[in-house]
């Protein structure tokens, strides 16, 4: 694979995922203005850990993780597409750990596809610039 592909698929994947996020904030916004509204398998922000967490909170919280996760894997794609260097790796990492806790603290409240997909591209991350020490091919 050229330097160029390696680039647009690492930039892209963290773009995605990012915006990704966007849709589970959606879906926790819907589902608090509209309780009973058909999501498919996205259901309203529940934590096993804090089971009695009131519903509002439970949504603040799963929204506070998924907002942090947005932003920071669209920052990370923006600064690894456009800054170059290795300023984009922490700003990545964070991101990956902030949306793998926010998964553990809320599993089986999204659908699994959604979960698992998430996981993978959170564990690519971690492993690729922690365990790795990747470092992408210059611009």
């Amino acid at each position: 694979m050229s330097d160029q592909a390696v680039r647009v698929v690492w930039s892209g994947m963290l773009l995605v995922h990012g915006l990704g996020h966007f849709g589970a904030l959606a879906a926790l916004a819907l589902l608090a203005v509209r309780p009973g509204a058909a999501t498919g398998a996205w259901t309203a922000a529940r934590s096993w850990l804090a089971p009695s967490l009131a519903p509002g909170a439970a949504t603040v919280l799963a929204g506070a993780f998924w907002a942090a996760s947005l932003v920071g894997f669209v920052a990370a794609a923006l600064l690894f597409w456009f800054a170059g260097g290795d300023a984009w790796q922490p700003v990545a990492v964070a991101s990956a750990v902030v949306s793998t806790v926010g998964i553990v603290l809320f599993l089986g409240t999204w659908p699994v596809f959604n979960t698992l997909a998430a996981l993978v591209v959170n564990a690519v991350v971690l492993t690729a610039l922690l365990i790795l020490h990747w470092t992408p091919p210059a611009a």
